[in-house]
């Protein structure tokens, strides 16, 4: 004989790392993707901005390295991505079809389009680097095909970087913008916010790298500008999440009272944006020497955005 019991015994062998006691399913793989690409973003938009307005010899550095820059930054990029997969192997799925309604598919197209159009600007600059040129690989035959580029052949692919740099760096925010469950990042204002960023990071990165105090004080009068931007996108993306509906409201005390304000105001907004802002701003009037400090502050404010954002979004979300 069966005895049925009146009670119901429920168990449940859901102990995850990654999902109890909340969803934290990207490491810190992706927000250093999305800083690469910004910064890869930015110094194509730069690059193709200085070309497209005949300003070469005023940003020698600009031209010389921000293509040489952008394929690597890309490709240790896609590595990190590639090292959160959890099924490696398939990494080719992604470009054996093209999905309309997802994200991530339109990134992968994404990506491999600003590979073409900046590995022929790679391809371009190093032909034209009379030091690389001398090396044994420079002296390979195919490197005369790059030098017959006729000035519009050039100026066209100019207008392709720039293109494809506008469009990677908004995808880097417009991807977390369009996750529902994420109510922190639910923002038509992270793809501008993320653009803005990776241009100021890009400028930073050129004043690093440049020699000459002229083309300095010429890369401040963009990179100013810049931050400037980046600070309003903040604070008006912050207003923003705070007026929307009640769950924004709730999502937006990770940044106004919660574990995420402290790191989020002090490390983003005061040093990536307000102290560079007030050391350029100085600079500008010739009241302080132009310093280097400001461009590594941009730099670093830039990753400690993405970082934090990533890491707030997941931290809270629908039924976590």
């Amino acid at each position: 004989m069966i005895m049925q019991s009146p009670f119901v015994e429920t168990t449940t062998t859901r102990v995850n790392g990654h999902v109890d006691p909340v969803l934290n399913v990207w490491p810190w793989e992706v927000p250093a993707d999305l800083f690469l690409a910004g910064l890869v973003a930015g110094l194509l938009v730069i690059f193709s901005a200085v070309v497209l307005l005949r300003k070469e010899e005023k940003f020698p550095t600009v031209v010389k390295w921000a293509p040489l820059y952008a394929i690597p930054l890309l490709s240790l990029g896609l590595f990190l991505l590639f090292l959160d997969l959890s099924y490696k192997l398939h990494a080719f799925r992604f470009y054996t079809t093209f999905q309309v309604s997802s994200p991530m598919s339109w990134g992968s197209w994404l990506y491999l389009s600003v590979f073409a159009v900046g590995g022929l600007q790679f391809a371009y600059t190093l032909a034209e680097n009379h030091a690389w040129r001398s090396t044994r690989l420079g002296k390979l035959f195919f490197w005369k095909w790059f030098e017959g580029f006729e000035v519009s052949t050039r100026r066209k692919l100019a207008w392709g970087s720039l293109v494809a740099g506008i469009g990677l760096g908004t995808y880097t925010g417009v991807l977390l913008s369009t996750m529902p469950s994420r109510p922190l990042w639910n923002s038509g204002l992270m793809g501008p916010l993320f653009l803005i960023s990776g241009i100021a990071a890009a400028c930073a990165l050129m004043m690093l790298t440049s020699r000459q105090s002229q083309e300095r004080q010429s890369l401040l009068r963009i990179l100013l500008p810049a931050v400037l931007l980046n600070l309003i996108f903040v604070l008006m993306w912050v207003v923003d999440m705070s007026h929307g509906n009640a769950t924004n409201l709730e999502a937006s005390q990770m940044l106004l009272g919660g574990s995420y304000t402290a790191a989020f105001w002090a490390l983003v907004v005061v040093v990536g944006l307000l102290v560079p802002t007030v050391l350029q701003v100085q600079a500008v009037r010739g009241r302080w020497n132009l310093s280097l400090v400001a461009p590594v502050l941009v730099l670093f404010g830039g990753l400690a955005l993405r970082v934090l954002l990533v890491q707030a979004g997941q931290a809270f979300g629908y039924g976590v």
